[in-house]
């Protein structure tokens, strides 16, 4: 038989990597999750979990019951607010992690005002330099481009162009550079966030229909100042210290301004768009739900390009 505890667990699986991610979900012991789960799979009579040195993942039934589990403790704990007829519906606690700059920016906001429309639902929002470093029994993640090698599932929220800037007189002696291969003989600043290798560029150039070439340019720039912070990184670069790779939701603003000018506009680098990570593809939660909806609406129309 099938207990409630049961059911617990099992959703605290379908969001955490390990065994001792869970366990800590749980306020429990990894010993102790690693107990429940075999009595569970004893009384089912079917292999849940697979366990090996570098961790343990779910078998197929394994993830057929998280989907059962999150849909039975979403309906049991919504059962107060059904049954008193709160209109405030939502409840629980949802965590979410963003990147610093583009969490406070426009993340905070997100949060505040699906927090006024459903005040019955804990939110915490972790800011990160790594927000998939953070990531751990997070029930949304909100990234800057797209997520390659990761379990996490994507949807896309926004555009998001990464653009090369510099301040207005800087700009000016950039402005008869005709090649990336160039940006070498000038100051470099790096931005050194989520574990890229951000001093390798990929560069493709728009053809005479407005396409982008399928050839693209590598190049390889490294300065001598760097920082994790893109605030930072943007100061400087205003103040003439050298070309930064920047977001177009962060430098839209500065270039518009005047603040900052656009270098080498002709050659486009990687798009970063903005997506909301969810740790599962199926079963998610009411919370998730709610939280992927508002984030959809946020950014429509997209802030930057207003």
């Amino acid at each position: 038989m099938i207990e409630l505890e049961d059911m617990r667990l099992f959703r605290a699986l379908g969001v955490s990597q390990s065994l001792a991610a869970a366990a800590r979900l749980l306020n429990l012991t990894p010993p102790a999750v690693t107990v429940r789960l075999r009595r569970i799979e004893d009384r089912m009579g079917v292999s849940l979990a697979t366990r090996a040195a570098r961790g343990s993942s779910l078998t197929t039934e394994g993830q057929r019951l998280v989907q059962e589990a999150v849909e039975i403790m979403e309906r049991i704990e919504s059962i107060p607010s059904r049954v008193s007829g709160d209109s405030g519906g939502v409840g629980g606690h949802l965590r979410v992690v963003a990147p610093f700059g583009f969490g406070r920016a426009h993340v905070a906001p997100l949060v505040r005002d699906l927090h006024r429309s459903h005040p019955n639902l804990e939110i915490s929002l972790i800011l990160s330099d790594s927000p998939l470093t953070t990531a751990q029994g997070a029930d949304a993640v909100v990234s800057i481009g797209n997520v390659k090698g990761s379990s996490w599932i994507g949807h896309y929220l926004a555009p998001n162009d990464r653009i090369l800037c510099a301040s207005p007189a800087l700009a000016r002696r950039l402005s008869k550079l005709a090649h990336p291969s160039e940006l070498t003989q000038y100051p470099w600043l790096t931005l050194r966030e989520n574990d890229e290798d951000v001093t390798r560029l990929r560069f493709t150039q728009a053809d005479a229909a407005g396409k982008r070439s399928a050839k693209a340019v590598t190049v390889r720039l490294d300065g001598a100042l760097s920082s994790n912070d893109g605030t930072v990184v943007s100061d400087w670069a205003m103040e003439g210290l050298g070309i930064v790779e920047r977001s177009e939701w962060d430098a839209a603003r500065l270039i518009a301004t005047g603040k900052l000018k656009r270098v080498l506009p002709a050659w486009h680098l990687e798009s970063a768009p903005v997506m909301a990570l969810m740790p599962t593809r199926h079963g998610l939660t009411i919370r998730q739900r709610v939280f992927l909806e508002a984030a959809k609406r946020a950014f429509d129309p997209i802030p930057w390009r207003s």
